[in-house]
């Protein structure tokens, strides 16, 4: 950087340049100290609670902080020329990325953002490139004098062009802002599995707070995409596979974030983004694999919600096409849904090269101009991609002078602008000018206990077979630490997050939990990945002489050792964007090595450190105890400790789902009834069994230390009317000896309805804390909302009929249910005593209204059936039936009956064959246990009555 090059108005410190490492990635500057409060430059300018943008002396309703918002809007918009409107609508990348200069210089004045821009994206915040350390440019830290360098950016903005407006600075912020430092959360994966609302808040609290303090007014988060794919790449970067849980978590998000304006938040991605074909991420991210059903109930769902109540500012439309039509130049999608229909009023900014895929990936467009002109058309209101801000504008410009696109629409996209950056109001406070502060705040001890927090809350307990966990160090003397990822740290410094942190390791965390106590010996055993991974996973290899002498120290380790604590899963080589897998498995020779430490014979804990969940099916079947960390940030590894041996209760739930194989994929939740049911159930030559069925661990599983028991359900109405909402409660109480936290989750189930709708649907969800021996009452509202369905017309009603409610310890383990009604609003009617068989549907044949006797609780009617009629019985959530109780009433000698089972498809299989022996008396059945759709009972000769069936 030569002195000729900057002007005078940034001439601030020194440039006697002395080189020096600080954690060797930051090549530091000697300058002068950064002063505690910022001066800038023109005095004139600023005057007494507003500043004069324009340069013309006179207080302009614009330049007005106590005027309308949205009369400033016009205000400046009615001042701007059509070179400074289209200025608003590109983003200029940060340094080394488009832009490179670090400060202002000379050329500025000359170049195409001389009349200024809509934002700059990234700069100085650290990141270079995928895998590259952080940038060593000297105002990358400390935070004060980064901040002092977006505040000389910002005032070439504000003194240097003539309407003064300022730019919107833009970053990443899923994991904490992205800079070099500040406090790093674990992935949004883990932040996910905390099931907790006000701790997210919080984090997004923190978060908006550095990235203000650093000078940043637009942090890209949260990612509200659901998850369907576990392949995916970017599964680390989603709440969970619910769009309910989505929803409620980047609702607590983006009020955190955006908590008195501090900054805009920026959701993406827009919509339909993460279920493509195979996983495959062809960078259009095409062919989205869904109904139309799917993504209005999934995915829309969430951005719907945040919009609508967090008020959120931002968003980013997506790479993807649906249907075939790219949503980057989807007016239906950019303006009908997002404004016409949920009322969006901040600004669009594209996901990088969406613009240019319209001519480049979808061919929907024939050159870079006519894909600005539909894009800007659809509703884009800024362009984001590693390109100079001239490919975007200057076709822009061409367009408007071609009468291509109207000055109306273009006034339309720059309202929209301006808009946010009124709101979080650059206008009147356009720079950080508490420098000092800067230094104080980020990454405090105080944010750095939220963040260790949210590392704990994040730990899944998935399997602790015989209280395996958590370790008593006093009956242990040695500890193997052993695994790719036990002494691994780049999981907390990926992209998208602080970028320079220091980290604590499994095997740090480990070490000082056991300081004087015990003897710990690391060996890695094993890399993440083999020399020809990916291929290995379709092709086997042997293990070379390398690798077998690795593990055979792993070996050694552990046999000298009272327990082992292996540390596997992924990272940055196998997870992250464009990163997605062919396959579940542990990766490399992961499992090579698991297998031979667990032949030892030593106790073995599991920790998988990862960003997918993971087909660890061997694991499952023979390792005692298996922790899920995620990606736990940089306090990783101190919380994993904490779990391991016992000064911290896990109390995560897992908010996806663990295959057992790639080949059940799509296999998440929420799902639709019976497709869960996969095939016969017995294995080997003489089984019936094709493929392997059921989850490895489904949705809301998660373990504990300490065990919770659930009682007393109420519900504050057992009828109600489709405008009104109703209140669940029961009682939740910690039967165990340690205190602990349960996840109660609450699912709904529309039993009846017009169109087929999810078996369970989470719509509320509490993360509880309780002492030994204590007990809470637990009250979760439902809204009306949460009881509708899209119907057959596309339109969202609530259809009377009877809802089920269930509460439990995971989607699995459900522990109450009731039933309630909802009615018209219009309709008066007497609440009716329906039994818990409602949801049993009955039918017969022949066709008979006295088929529901036999499931009324009345032994004092019945069904007659004669050789050839039958009962059949739908069965709800598909359950392993093994017997079945039957009253019977009067019946004919030598009368023989069959109990039948169905999987699905209409095919019903002879489970039982008898003969009926006593009249009026109850007889259970007993037969091999399946899963059944439906259960029926035939009779084969001779008439019976039948008074009662229960299974």
């Amino acid at each position: 950087m030569s002195i000729k090059r900057i002007p005078h108005f940034i001439l601030f410190f020194s440039l006697s340049i002395i080189l020096s490492f600080r954690n060797s990635a930051i090549a530091q500057i000697t300058l002068p100290k950064t002063p505690d409060k910022y001066n800038p430059g023109k005095k004139s300018l600023y005057k007494n609670g507003w500043i004069d943008l324009n340069k013309n002396g006179v207080k302009d309703i614009y330049e007005d902080s106590k005027a309308n918002i949205e009369d400033r809007i016009e205000d400046l918009l009615s001042k701007m020329t059509m070179n400074e409107k289209t200025c608003q609508m590109v983003t200029l990348y940060g340094y080394k990325r488009v832009l490179r200069d670090e400060l202002p210089t000379a050329e500025w004045k000359s170049k195409i953002w001389k009349d200024g821009v809509g934002a700059i994206d990234e700069h100085l915040n650290g990141f270079q490139q995928w895998g590259a350390p952080p940038s060593n440019n000297p105002y990358v830290w400390p935070a004060s004098r980064h901040s002092w360098a977006l505040n000389e950016v910002q005032r070439f903005f504000i003194e240097e062009t003539r309407l003064g407006i300022p730019v919107d600075f833009t970053n990443e912020g899923i994991r904490g802002i992205e800079s070099f430092k500040a406090t790093n959360f674990p992935t949004q994966l883990g932040l996910g599995h905390t099931w907790n609302r006000d701790l997210i808040r919080k984090i997004g609290l923190i978060t908006g707070k550095e990235a203000r303090l650093l000078g940043y007014t637009n942090v890209y988060a949260p990612i509200l995409d659901v998850g369907r794919d576990q392949r995916w790449g970017r599964y680390e970067e989603i709440y969970g596979e619910s769009p309910f849980l989505v929803a409620e978590l980047g609702i607590q998000m983006v009020k955190g974030l955006q908590n008195n304006y501090q900054v805009a938040a920026t959701a993406k991605h827009f919509v339909a983004y993460s279920n493509n074909k195979g996983a495959r991420e062809g960078l259009s991210r095409v062919d989205p694999q869904m109904s139309p059903r799917e993504v209005e109930m999934v995915h829309v769902y969430p951005f719907k919600r945040v919009i609508k109540e967090a008020g959120l500012l931002g968003v980013m439309s997506s790479y993807n096409d649906y249907d075939g039509f790219p949503i980057q130049g989807s007016y239906y999608w950019l303006t009908e849904r997002l404004r016409k229909e949920m009322g969006f009023k901040g600004y669009v900014v594209s996901d990088s090269e969406a613009v240019e895929y319209l001519y480049s990936k979808h061919n929907t467009a024939h050159d870079l101009k006519e894909a600005v002109r539909q894009s800007v058309e659809a509703g884009l209101n800024v362009r984001c991609t590693f390109r100079s801000p001239d490919s975007f504008v200057l076709p822009l410009r061409e367009l408007v002078e071609e009468a291509s696109i109207s000055e109306e629409t273009i006034n339309d996209r720059v309202r929209d602008i301006l808009r946010v950056k009124f709101l979080t109001g650059i206008f009147d406070n356009p720079y950080q000018m508490e420098l000092k502060k800067a230094d104080q705040e980020i990454e405090s001890e105080q944010n750095k206990a939220i963040a260790l927090q949210a590392s704990q809350e994040s730990i899944v307990l998935l399997k602790n077979e015989k209280n395996t966990l958590p370790l008593n160090l006093n009956n242990i003397k040695r500890i193997a630490v052993i695994g790719p990822n036990a002494n691994e740290k780049g999981f907390a410094l990926m992209h998208y997050g602080p970028l320079g942190v220091d980290v604590v390791s499994l095997l740090e965390g480990i070490k000082t939990k056991t300081a004087n106590k015990v003897e710990v010996e690391y060996t890695k055993g094993c890399e993440l990945v083999d020399d020809n991974w990916p291929e290995s996973e379709i092709i086997p290899t042997k293990l070379n002489e390398n690798e077998l002498k690795e593990i055979e120290l792993a070996v050694e380790n552990a046999k000298k050792s009272d327990v082992v604590i292996i540390a596997l899963g992924g990272g940055e080589r196998t997870c992250g964007e464009n990163k997605s897998r062919s396959s579940l498995d542990l990766p490399g020779r992961q499992l090579d090595l698991l297998q031979a430490v667990y032949e030892t014979g030593k106790p073995v804990v599991l920790v998988l450190i990862n960003g997918r969940p993971l087909s660890v099916n061997w694991a499952d079947k023979n390792i005692p105890a298996i922790v899920e960390a995620w990606y736990p940030g940089s306090m990783g590894g101190t919380a994993l400790s904490d779990v391991i041996f016992g000064d911290y209760n896990p109390g995560g739930k897992l908010t996806v789902t663990f295959p057992k194989s790639v080949g059940q994929i799509p296999f998440n939740f929420p799902y639709k009834p019976a497709s869960q049911v996969d095939g016969g159930k017995s294995m080997g030559l003489k089984g019936n069994m094709t493929r392997v069925n059921g989850a490895l661990y489904s949705f809301g599983h998660g373990l504990s230390y300490t065990t919770f028991k659930y009682s007393n359900l109420k519900l504050s109405a057992k009828q109600i009317t489709d405008k009104q909402n109703i209140s669940v409660s029961f009682d939740l109480s910690n039967t165990g000896s340690r205190a602990g936290d349960e996840v109660v989750q609450l699912y709904l189930r529309d039993l009846i309805s017009s169109v087929t709708t999810y078996e369970k649907n989470l719509v509320g969800f509490e993360r509880i804390h309780l002492k030994p021996g204590e007990t809470k009452s637990i009250n979760i509202q439902l809204r009306n909302d949460d009881f509708k369905l899209l119907n057959k017309d596309n339109k969202w009603v609530i259809e009377p009929g009877d809802f089920k409610i269930m509460i439990g310890s995971s989607s699995e383990n459900i522990h109450l249910e009731d039933i309630f009604t909802v009615i018209r609003n219009d309709q008066t009617s007497s609440l009716k005593n329906n039994s818990s068989k409602l949801n049993e549907h009955i039918s017969s044949s022949p066709v008979s209204p006295t088929a529901k006797n036999v499931a009324d609780g009345n032994r004092n009617t019945s069904w007659k059936g004669k050789p050839g009629d039958y009962l059949n019985f739908s069965i709800p959530n598909n359950k392993e039936i093994n017997n079945l109780t039957i009253e019977w009433g009067q019946l004919k000698p030598n009368t023989k009956f069959e109990i039948q089972l169905s999987s699905g498809g209409g095919q019903f299989i002879n489970v039982y064959s008898g003969q009926f022996l006593r009249a009026n008396d109850m007889a259970n059945y007993s037969f091999k246990s399946n899963t059944a759709s439906d259960i029926r009972i035939q009779i084969t000769s001779g008439e019976v009555e039948i008074k009662e069936v229960k299974y």
